[in-house]
């Protein structure tokens, strides 16, 4: 077998196209037609909930709209009301929960919620997105 090293002791540089080196696009060429939650950092980092119903519910127990499947979440953690959405509003209720319910950074037992809000409930950040392609949050603000 030929011997393929160089030899010299040189550092080899490997280069990631351009395309490639950017955040992975988390939800391919699919539009969703409902608001959406993106879990960004947790357990199950890259998996999107599509929020089809009026209220949605956020929580430990698996009969919950949103499954966060880790002790730092309570049973029934926040409640989500998207019932007036149509007209800009969305909400997120913390039930209570055991480590709280964080929205763009701060704790809340009620929150407003728009376009592009992070969520922290335990270990999992999640970013909230009113409809259409998620955007890329700018981290430089």
């Amino acid at each position: 077998m030929p011997n393929t090293s160089t030899g010299s002791g040189a550092t080899e540089i490997f280069r990631m196209p351009a395309a490639d080196s950017t955040v992975p696009d988390l939800m391919g060429s699919a539009k969703p037609q409902h608001p959406t939650l993106t879990i960004v950092k947790g357990p199950q980092i890259g998996e999107t909930f599509e929020l089809d119903a009026p209220e949605i519910t956020l929580g430990r127990d698996p009969r919950n709209s949103v499954f966060l499947n880790d002790m730092t979440v309570s049973r029934h953690h926040a409640r989500m009301d998207l019932s007036n959405l149509a007209l800009g509003v969305a909400t997120i209720e913390d039930l209570s929960s055991l480590n709280g319910t964080w929205v763009d950074g701060a704790i809340v037992s009620k929150a407003s919620l728009k376009d592009g809000s992070t969520i922290q409930i335990g270990t999992f950040r999640m970013v909230f997105h009113t409809s259409g392609r998620p955007r890329r949050i700018d981290t430089e603000a």
